[in-house]
């Protein structure tokens, strides 16, 4: 019952700040100069992105202690994170995609960052893959645990991709080399208020997830346990 209203509260809260940062993004936060309105696709993909290297690091972490400790609770939260994170994943590439259209004058480009971002999508479908058409068991899901910790060391290879090979995608986001980045302030607080919303959507997703994969873990284990009893009693 707890459990129930904390998952309720946290999902009031994420509306309220959702509704705050839409809000922000679409009337309070101005124009950028250089850009124009298409800029604030900005305050999506951005906030995206961090959500999805955080999910994805979550999954290696939990990943890590179920190869570690073999909890069942360890799988279901790197399983329930890989899926979140997937959402938040293709929501950054989406947003990156539109963002780039209008600025640079395609859709893709074979970007080192952007490459990078897609090798990582890439790994976490495979992941998910596994996850829905292998059988439900201990060894699947040590094999899906080292492939989310090998996903994640993606990761830092995105954020230093600017700096290792020639790019056209920003090194930075709040001061642009040679330029002016995000000067005003109400910028600043929108992606921040954005940033929040989204990692609070995250944690209200990834706690749903988590219940229903635990609620799923324990009928199997009821199942199990019924068919052993079953067993036991046509022998006698």
């Amino acid at each position: 019952m707890a459990s129930s209203i904390t998952r309720i509260q946290l999902g009031r809260a994420t509306l309220v700040l959702m509704l705050a940062a839409l809000t922000m993004i679409f009337i309070y936060v101005p124009t950028e100069a250089d850009q124009g309105v298409v800029q604030r696709i900005f305050y999506f993909h951005v906030p995206s992105a961090w959500i999805s290297f955080g999910a994805f690091a979550l999954v290696a972490i939990a990943s890590a202690f179920y190869l570690w400790l073999g909890d069942q609770p360890w799988d279901d939260l790197a399983y329930a994170a890989a899926e979140c994170g997937m959402v938040f994943c293709t929501l950054f590439i989406i947003t990156g995609s539109l963002w780039a259209r209008p600025i640079w004058g395609a859709w893709w480009t074979w970007d080192s960052r952007l490459t990078t971002s897609l090798i990582l999508w890439l790994l976490y479908v495979g992941y998910l893959a596994l996850r829905n058409m292998a059988d439900d068991t201990p060894q699947v899901a040590r094999f899906a645990a080292v492939v989310g910790i090998v996903g994640a060391l993606d990761i830092p290879v995105i954020i230093v991709s600017v700096r290792l090979w020639r790019t056209i995608h920003p090194s930075v986001i709040v001061t642009r080399e040679g330029g002016r980045g995000l000067e005003d302030p109400r910028m600043i607080a929108t992606l921040l208020v954005a940033v929040v919303a989204f990692t609070a959507l995250f944690a209200w997703l990834l706690t749903l997830r988590v219940c229903e994969l635990r609620a799923r873990s324990r009928l199997n284990d009821l199942r199990r346990e019924f068919a052993l009893a079953e067993a036991a009693a046509g022998g006698r």
